[in-house]
């Protein structure tokens, strides 16, 4: 095993660690933080930086390489970090170890974070130990929530900033999670998103995949493959489901017929309407309508 040096502290450097008590004391683990920040950080030029943790990390540790390169190694994998990538470990007893490469070291910005049920949390977002670095375009948005939270706990452990850090720390990892909906690509994701927004505008219009695809001069196979890749659905399944959903807003919100909503959204035949609104709504438009209490009279 290789000899490492290993330094805390680099110039210019931003770290709180939030005291173990302090959710407790202030009654701020609540409804509004299901996921908390325990330590937050931006190691500039991290030259020597080493973390050795032998029974793992009871937190999920998220960190973002600007510039530079590092490395980390759990479960005997070893992974090399570039700048423009991050790496996401979950809470585990796991051996791991991470740290700065020594002629490039790297700028990371940082942060750990907890949760009543991490097992679950990581789970329903695929966070697995396995995962390895991933690219992402310059994350200019998730810094600017960076900085945030780290404002808001620079200014003490109220309540208030500890609910408004927490309530940030949501959308700084969906810019890392999600970063489709968060970066203004090119090309197929440029392209799907202009779909979503067609559909959006014209919900009464009857469309077939070919018509999405011929936009596009693209066969409706291909077109398909990439649609269900950036979306998880196909065009014309998330098609009604986006008429489905202005189904709802029309009978929680008004006193229109069915089968006039139906025909608002393309569908002459009230029936079929209906089959498509139960199948994905698990209740008839009638029986949604009741349960909203909008048929009422006033």
């Amino acid at each position: 095993m290789r000899k490492i040096k290993v330094r805390d502290g680099f110039e210019g450097q931003k770290l709180i660690s939030l005291p173990g008590m302090v959710y407790k004391n202030t009654a701020a683990s609540n409804l509004l933080n299901q996921i908390f920040i325990t330590h937050i950080g931006y190691f500039p030029k991290a030259s020597h930086h080493f973390r050795e943790r032998r029974k793992g990390c009871e937190d999920n540790i998220l960190i973002y390489c600007l510039q530079g390169k590092g490395w980390y190694e759990i479960e005997g994998k070893l992974y090399e970090v570039k700048p423009g990538q991050f790496f996401h470990i979950p809470a585990t007893t796991k051996f791991m170890r991470y740290g700065a490469d020594e002629e490039l070291p790297w700028t990371i910005s940082w942060l750990h974070y907890s949760g009543a049920d991490m097992a679950a949390f990581n789970a329903k977002l695929n966070i697995s130990i396995n995962d390895g670095p991933k690219d992402i375009p310059y994350n200019e948005k998730g810094l600017q929530i960076w900085d945030e939270m780290y404002a808001s706990l620079e200014m003490g452990y109220s309540r208030d900033n500890l609910n408004n850090a927490n309530m940030c720390l949501y959308h700084f990892l969906s810019t890392f999670l999600f970063p489709t909906q968060h970066f203004s690509g090119t090309d197929d994701k440029d392209m799907m998103r202009e779909t979503i927004v067609f559909m959006k505008d014209s919900l009464e219009e009857r469309f077939t995949v070919e018509d999405f695809a011929a936009r596009y001069k693209l066969s409706s196979s291909h077109f398909s493959s990439l649609f269900k890749q950036s979306t998880g659905t196909s065009p014309m399944d998330y098609f009604i489901q986006m008429k489905v959903q202005k189904s709802c807003a029309m009978l929680y919100g008004s006193h229109s017929k069915i089968k006039d909503i139906a025909q608002y959204l393309g569908y002459d035949d009230p029936y079929y309407f209906s089959r498509l609104f139960k199948k994905l709504m698990g209740m008839s438009p009638e029986h949604y309508r009741l349960a909203n209490k909008i048929n009422a009279l006033p």
